[in-house]
């Protein structure tokens, strides 16, 4: 039999035969592999994007078979994933800037850190939501904004 693509946890695995599958219900298996035994269960089942999320012997595993249609989409480019472009960040709530941590010129990728803001006795991260270069950073800490108002422009 041919050897089949597959991704645990998001690493790909080239599969080889020699692996035996035991049903004993809808929920539950029996994976027999090189003479071991090990007992699985059924967590997540979505099989129409062929992807499953099981449990073996206590440990918990994304998988999901890669298929001829994923390399149709690879090749398109559809497999990544869109990222939106920063235009300017305004204040969530009204608020004190406590940190800047951006500043002129860096480029930011989803995630990164921008500021912190004061609200209601609570510290609230803002981190970007997409990518961007900060073209101008209009507060500074400690100062006291409104809800709306733009704190930072990127390019």
């Amino acid at each position: 039999m041919a050897n089949r693509t597959w991704s645990f946890d998001g690493k790909e695995v080239v599969g080889t035969d020699g692996a035996a599958l035991r049903w004993d219900d809808d929920r539950y298996f029996t994976l027999t592999y090189k003479g071991k035994k090990f007992f699985g269960e059924l967590l997540d089942n979505q099989s129409e994007s062929n992807a499953l999320t099981i449990k073996i012997n206590q440990r918990v595993f994304s998988v999901r078979k890669k298929g001829e249609l994923d390399d149709l989409i690879a090749a398109l480019g559809l497999d990544k994933p869109k990222v939106r472009k920063l235009k300017e960040l305004a204040a969530p709530m009204p608020g004190r800037i406590v940190q800047v941590a951006v500043s002129v010129g860096q480029e930011l990728q989803p995630g990164d850190e921008i500021l912190s803001l004061e609200a209601m006795k609570m510290e609230n991260v803002l981190k970007a939501e997409g990518i961007g270069t900060v073209k101008a950073i209009l507060i500074e800490p400690n100062q006291v904004v409104d809800k709306g108002a733009i704190l930072i422009e990127f390019e």
